[in-house]
């Protein structure tokens, strides 16, 4: 399983269609994910002034794009998908408010 935080804004903009894309995807080439170790620290790291967040739970197996696991330049290696995410490989999505920049996910 990995995972992909997104805003409600951009969760919205695809809900319509079968398939999701972050900005990323246009601007870097692919989507950014985390491993559940570093779901917690990424929220917080880059989303520490939005108000309500959204995070993906996705089956890897379950993807029609590549997954690749690249260093980042913080020295750990994330998920990263070349492409559009299925969304039958998005298992479940759950939101998490914004206590003062931190988020109540559970690493384990």
């Amino acid at each position: 399983m990995i995972y992909h935080i997104t805003t409600p804004y951009y969760h919205a903009k695809f809900n319509a269609t079968d398939y999701y894309e972050a900005p990323s995807l246009q601007l870097e080439g692919f989507i950014h994910c985390s491993t559940l170790a570093q779901l917690k620290a990424t929220a917080e790291r880059y989303y520490s002034e939005v108000p309500e967040i959204m995070v993906y739970h996705i089956d890897e197996n379950l993807l029609n794009s590549e997954l690749k696991f690249e260093m980042a330049t913080i020295g750990e290696s994330f998920p990263h998908i070349y492409g559009s995410i299925n969304k039958n490989a998005i298992l479940s999505v759950q939101n998490y408010l914004n206590s003062s920049g931190s988020f109540d996910i559970k690493s384990e």
